[in-house]
């Protein structure tokens, strides 16, 4: 799920974040990119905490209804993804040495079988770019 985050600049200050859909969560870096890091991990802990007190989770708000208040017109607008902590049991067919080499590797790393793919199609997602065979 993505919501929307505001990012604000003023002169001789941080890049400060905050979120329309969650009052009170603000986050704040040197530079962009430190700005937007500190962004996602403020949205994720807020969440955590909403979660935790028995609240409701808001919907992400459109970014036209949060750019068409006044206040946020100048704020700067970006996408920070909230992973979803919701799984799925799936069925997959896999050779028989494959197999055996994920459950090698998820022992060794003290991973379940499927800890080990979640963090394997994690890392492999992160490095978009590679070379897929596609049917």
């Amino acid at each position: 799920m993505n919501y929307i985050a505001l990012i604000h600049k003023e002169e001789n200050s941080d890049y400060g974040v905050s979120f329309p859909d969650f009052p009170g969560c603000i986050s704040a870096g040197e530079t962009l990119e430190q700005a937007k890091s500190m962004a996602q991990e403020a949205v994720i802990n807020h969440i955590t905490i909403l979660k935790e007190m028995n609240e409701q989770v808001p919907a992400p708000t459109t970014l036209e209804e949060i750019m068409s208040c006044p206040e946020n017109r100048s704020a700067i607008a970006f996408l920070v993804e909230v992973p979803s902590n919701h799984t799925v049991r799936i069925n997959i067919t896999l050779p028989e040495d494959v197999l055996n080499i994920i459950d090698r590797r998820a022992r060794r790393l003290h991973l379940s079988r499927s800890a080990f793919l979640a963090e394997a199609a994690l890392h492999f997602g992160k490095h978009s770019g590679n070379n897929l065979k596609t049917a």
